[in-house]
């Protein structure tokens, strides 16, 4: 089958979530600083960092596939929770979670004939987490590459209460507003 877009995108998980609803794509990673800027609020930084990743790989790309791009972060307080660096920021930020709710935002943007973006925003609680769980957990290796140190389609699933909003944005790639966009591009989820 040939590939109806780019991914910009190393995540397993985004690809996959592409499977699923039936799109055949290329991947083509992007290297961008995501460094959030001061002051920037989390829904401006994941359009940002979203929409950087398709203008770099649309510049790195020499056909007119359209390029799809998405940027999740977790965000507690108002403040926004990167990739753990090592155990004990692990560790940190999963206690800062347990026993109380926090927000996804999961932003997309496609560039094809037009660029277009959509933004996923869920709530997700946690239940109450104990030191040595938290410990446990990251001995698996799952919070390594995970911004808020967790995956929700993985072992984390079990400390999680309640989501109201996107499970697939939570993953990172929000299906309902990426269906969207790419209809606007003209490419069909169901035939």
């Amino acid at each position: 089958m040939k590939p109806q877009l780019v991914l910009a995108s190393a995540s397993p998980r985004r690809s996959e979530l592409l499977q699923q609803i039936g799109i055949c794509h290329v991947i083509q990673a992007v290297d961008i600083d995501e460094t959030p800027w001061q002051h920037e609020s989390p829904l401006a930084y994941v359009e940002r960092v979203a929409n950087e990743k398709s203008a770099a790989c649309r510049a790195l790309r020499g056909d007119n596939l359209p390029v799809l791009a998405a940027d999740t972060s977790v965000v507690c307080d108002g403040r926004i929770m990167g990739k753990p660096d090592d155990k004990q920021q692990a560790i940190e930020m999963l206690m800062q979670l347990s026993g109380r709710s926090h927000q996804v935002y999961s932003a997309v943007s496609l560039r094809g004939e037009r660029h277009w973006q959509a933004v996923s925003v869920s709530e997700v609680t946690f239940r109450t987490l104990s030191q040595a769980e938290v410990a446990a957990y990251w001995e698996t290796g799952e919070p390594c590459d995970k911004a808020g140190g967790y995956a929700i389609q993985g072992l984390a699933s079990i400390f999680i209460e309640s989501i109201t909003g996107s499970f697939s944005g939570v993953m990172g790639l929000p299906l309902f507003e990426t269906a969207q966009l790419l209809a606007k591009q003209g490419i069909r989820v169901i035939a």
